[in-house]
């Protein structure tokens, strides 16, 4: 059943690109629209607490669509949002383009990471979210860096277009190849919502609030440190992005492969070198050799450390994955907006210099929430069995 897990991997490319797009277009869209570039970075925070408000509780209530459809629909959302921010006058109007399809990320990344394990067997979970994953590395391998290079020769609004096309062809394709799938009968509301009782479900949500808070600090704006501090600019940013990116190939397969057996040691052993390499990053930027290694470093680290957080938290509460999976897609995109607020407070504050220092001490926080967890010990699909239920 290696096709529909190609096909889910492919949409989620597409619906995590629509997400992560305005990390290459920050400085163009900004200039376009006469707002600072922390002023237009607050388009990333609006998009993230979208998705953390909405996530639970729309996931909760489309668990029992039937798949395909709804993977549709939100495709199909995704086109017409991306048509509006394509012609949006003003920052208003594209803060509403960017509402729309936050609704919908969360219910297609949580049921798209359940389906996948329901396809791939509950022993296969980190390897079957990590394939799920890899169309969220490309869409930082490809997707962001593409738009950038899209934006450079044509404007950034042309990359919305190219996005909703692409919507519309995925759209397409699910509907062609992707077989019927219900999934398991969830539990009810009141059940999925039990899970929140468990201290241990609320740790884990709160240790990848912290860390994607580390991780988005810098991330939201990579392109104007690119710019601003290493010198590049235009089609040279877009191509270091995809550089970037890249090299998040070897931390998605990295963390898919560790991630079943001890996925809170999976995030601690991925952490810790994340913190180095935001470290490092600045103070080598002048120094190309180093200052590939500490991108290296950051860019292998975080894309890990994607798959790795939402197999750990979907196994903190295994009587209900999608839902703690929606907890996570909410969690970290809280992590997101508030890493996108921090960073543009320090940039305002001290220079875009700053941001990986501050995302470090974010980082290392949620190594100190991993200890913690530990300490009080896991359950035992969280950290030491290799199923996942479904």
């Amino acid at each position: 059943m290696l096709l529909p897990l190609i096909l889910l991997s492919a949409a989620g490319f597409t619906v995590l690109t629509t997400e992560f797009i305005l990390v290459g277009l920050l400085p163009s869209l900004s200039r376009d629209l006469g707002v600072s570039v922390s002023q237009a970075g607050l388009l990333v925070t609006l998009f993230a607490f979208a998705v953390a408000a909405s996530g639970p509780f729309l996931t909760a209530y489309f668990a029992r669509f039937e798949r395909k459809r709804l993977f549709i629909v939100v495709l199909l959302l995704f086109a017409a949002s991306n048509v509006v921010a394509a012609m949006a006058p003003n920052l208003g109007v594209m803060a509403f383009a960017r509402l729309i399809p936050a609704l919908g990320v969360p219910v297609f990344w949580a049921l798209a990471s359940e389906t996948a394990v329901d396809i791939a067997g509950q022993d296969r979970a980190g390897k079957a979210i990590s394939m799920i994953s890899f169309g969220v590395i490309c869409a930082t391998v490809i997707g962001v860096p593409t738009g950038t290079l899209i934006a450079d020769a044509f404007g950034w609004r042309a990359a919305f277009v190219a996005l909703a096309v692409a919507s519309l062809l995925k759209a397409g394709m699910l509907y062609a190849f992707l077989p019927d799938s219900r999934g398991a009968q969830p539990p009810k509301l009141g059940e999925q919502f039990r899970v929140l009782r468990d201290p241990r479900v609320v740790g884990h949500v709160l240790m990848s609030v912290i860390l994607f808070a580390g991780m988005f600090t810098a991330y939201t704006y990579l392109a104007d440190m690119f710019e601003r501090l290493a010198g590049l600019n235009g089609a040279v940013v877009g191509w270091a992005l995809m550089a970037f990116g890249a090299v998040g190939l070897i931390g998605n397969t990295l963390g898919g492969r560790i991630v079943d057996r001890h996925p809170l040691r999976a995030s601690l052993i991925f952490s810790v070198p994340l913190a180095m390499g935001l470290v490092l990053v600045v103070p080598s930027v002048q120094t190309l050799p180093l200052f590939a290694v500490a991108l290296a470093l950051w860019g292998i680290t975080q894309a890990a450390l994607f798959p790795v957080s939402h197999v750990r938290v979907m196994k903190s509460a295994p009587q209900a994955p999608a839902f703690a999976a929606a907890l996570n897609v909410s969690g970290a995109n809280l992590g997101i907006g508030v890493g996108a607020i921090v960073g543009g407070r320090v940039i305002d504050a001290v220079g875009v210099g700053g941001v990986g220092y501050a995302a470090a001490a974010l980082v290392g926080l949620s190594v100190v929430v991993g200890f913690v967890l530990m300490s009080v010990g896991q359950p035992a699909q969280a950290d030491a069995e290799p199923e996942c239920a479904s």
